[in-house]
């Protein structure tokens, strides 16, 4: 089974959700399995996250490790918790608990003879899909890593280098985030930021400022705390984020319909003066049963991206460390 994009209100309570473990099983190349539902089960023919019922105080991880043995013969060697969505079929009212799976051993085989199919993110070859496999499809889409551009650090031409190099290193999401640069130095750095991003298949939010995205032509706005709080409605661009800092700023994201968040800071950072940072205990709890990816921010650096996808996050986002 697998969740989708609903409204976040829980319209049955937790106790009456039936506890399920999806896997997003992902081979190195970025594709992810998909399993068709055998005949006779509900949904027949329908594809989905392979995965299944959680066991009477099974921990999730273990649910997980069973399950995938006994539908595919593999055995799970690494797993990331991922997203945790609640979702109500016909037939029941589900939490779906998802873990990314990037390693296992033995080979994939389907033991009730269902069919496999690998896919690519963006680029589903397979129907028809299970009615809650939405937001999760659209979640594989975003990258491991969000940088933040550091204009004001590095100077602008020094940024516009360090951009392309990154970005033909393999960099997909930049937030424009320049709150001292004047309005029309900072045009400029959107435009040439925005040409350079295009030609390496790149997407670009501008913090705060929608007007500058539209005028721009930007994938989408980056909303501040502050921002998150007045909102009402999603903004009208095709990606959303959010600057969250807690649990409650985390729900006001779901309810919102943001496409990801950035929690933080996780360490000390010069952004955060004085501020010690949640750390990665802090960072795991908050995301336990959070339904928006979240990239862990705040002193981080390409080594923190395993200790944060291992808390739940689904990447790193970076300021300074980006452009090393």
């Amino acid at each position: 089974m697998s969740a989708g994009r609903q409204s976040p209100a829980v319209s049955r309570p937790p106790s009456a959700r039936v506890e399920v473990v999806a896997a997003v099983i992902l081979r190195e190349d970025g594709r992810f399995l998909l399993g068709q539902r055998p005949a006779g089960k509900v949904y027949a023919g329908y594809w989905e996250f392979p995965g299944g019922k959680v066991e009477p105080d099974e921990p999730p991880l273990a649910a997980l490790k069973r399950e995938l043995h006994e539908e595919l013969g593999i055995e799970v060697e690494r797993a990331y918790p991922w997203l945790a969505r609640d979702y109500d079929y016909a037939h029941a009212a589900v939490r779906l608990r998802f873990f990314r799976v990037v390693d296992w051993s033995g080979e994939l085989h389907g033991r009730e003879n269902q069919r496999f199919a690998w896919q690519a993110p963006g680029r589903i070859s397979v129907d028809p899909l299970l009615p809650a496999n939405a937001p999760i499809l659209r979640a594989l889409q975003l990258p491991p890593v969000y940088a933040i551009s550091d204009a004001a650090g590095l100077g602008e031409r020094k940024f516009l280098e360090r951009l392309e190099r990154a970005l033909a290193g393999g960099l997909k999401l930049l937030q424009l985030r320049e709150k001292a640069m004047p309005a029309e130095a900072l045009s400029r750095l959107a435009a040439e930021a925005m040409r350079l991003a295009r030609a390496h298949g790149a997407r670009v939010l501008v913090n705060a400022d929608a007007a500058l995205a539209q005028r721009i032509g930007a994938d989408g706005v980056h909303l501040t705390s502050a921002q998150l709080e007045r909102q009402r409605e999603r903004p009208a661009f095709d990606l959303v984020g959010a600057s969250c800092h807690d649990a409650q700023e985390l729900a006001r994201a779901e309810k919102l319909g943001a496409d990801f968040a950035v929690l933080g800071p996780v360490k000390p950072t010069p952004t955060h003066p004085g501020a010690r940072g949640i750390g990665w205990d802090r960072l795991g709890a908050l995301l336990r049963d959070c339904p928006v990816p979240v990239y862990a921010l705040g002193g981080l650096t390409r080594a923190d991206l395993e200790p944060a996808r291992a808390c739940g996050a689904h990447g790193i986002s970076m300021m300074r460390a980006a452009w090393d």
